[in-house]
């Protein structure tokens, strides 16, 4: 694999993959992003990376915009997400239509690999130890139904067209360019900025999986994954949400009163997630190098970083 194309580059797991492979023997990125994105600077300066800007309804354009033939195609880039993503139905709908145009223009451009990003919300509500690639399907947000039926009409449209297809549930990944409103995100912010943060009584069970981890796991499977897979990504460990509160807590303000059982459970709550990374470690060899404490050390250090930068230079207005 020597030239790839990653569409939502400048996402977490976007950037993360395009780092992974700048630091393995991959000649040429092609990373593709929204026109006037704000967060452009967050991809490396690398004379390996050419920038492409196309809107994600104008994926059929990209074999126009790329001068090359490549030999993988990651789709990273989905359109509604965040707290709106299960409202906006129609909106959802369009990112299956995205997903299959992605994929023709994967094709026109002699990709031998297209590689998707699904979800863990495809899987709905289950309560199993651990979830893998054969665990029943049965998304009931529009988000995860949407995922579950791109993964699925992705599949199919790929044997039609003669190019590898995988799929990637993804569960959580977390890194230094997370949603804000995240647990993780949120928690750091707020006990750096000396507030009082609220929790549930966080006794579900969560895996947790650092960004860079991904970024790795997505570069292998471009390298030894072999026809139309799917895969479950997570750390294949779980603890206690309550136990990753209580690490980032000692970990950024250990004075701090983290309010674990301030408030009730939500409606639908999953109590049990947690990824089989089983096949996934037999086909490429991957597995998790972060510890969730390291995790947290890095996007603490993020913030303090940028918050410095953003009060020019000087001292930052977030407790240090």
């Amino acid at each position: 694999m020597k030239k790839i194309i990653v569409t939502g580059a400048t996402s977490m797991i976007g950037v993360s993959i395009i780092e992974a492979c700048l630091s393995e023997n991959i000649s040429k990125i092609y990373a593709i992003v929204r026109p006037n994105t704000t967060k452009r600077n967050r991809l490396p300066e690398n004379l390996r990376i050419t920038i492409v800007e196309c809107a994600s309804e104008e994926y059929g354009r990209l074999p126009e915009l790329i001068e090359d033939d490549c030999d993988a195609f990651y789709h990273v880039a989905w359109s509604v997400t965040g707290s709106n993503r299960n409202q906006d139905i129609m909106g959802q709908t369009k990112n299956i239509e995205y997903t299959l145009d992605a994929l023709g223009a994967a094709k026109k451009l002699n990709c031998k690999k297209f590689i998707g990003t699904g979800s863990q919300a495809e899987y709905g509500k289950l309560n199993l130890d651990k979830i893998n690639e054969t665990s029943p399907v049965n998304p009931v947000q529009p988000y995860g139904i949407a995922k579950y039926a791109a993964g699925k009409l992705g599949a199919e449209q790929a044997k039609k067209l003669g190019i590898d297809f995988i799929w990637v549930r993804i569960f959580s990944v977390y890194g230094r360019y997370d949603k804000p409103t995240t647990m993780i995100a949120s928690t750091i912010q707020k006990l750096l900025s000396g507030e009082h943060t609220s929790f549930t009584a966080a006794e579900q069970r969560w895996d947790y999986l650092y960004s860079s981890d991904a970024g790795r796991a997505f570069y292998l499977m471009g390298e030894k994954s072999d026809g139309n897979k799917v895969y479950c990504l997570g750390s294949g460990q779980a603890h206690p949400l309550r136990e990753y509160i209580k690490v980032i807590g000692n970990i950024v303000n250990p004075e701090s009163t983290l309010g674990i059982g301030d408030i009730p459970y939500s409606d639908g709550t999953v109590m049990n997630l947690c990824a089989d990374i089983t096949e996934l470690r037999k086909d490429t060899g991957w597995y998790p190098e972060i510890s969730f404490e390291d995790g947290v050390k890095k996007i603490m250090h993020y913030m303090k970083e940028k918050a410095k930068y953003q009060n020019g230079g000087g001292q930052s207005k977030i407790l240090l």
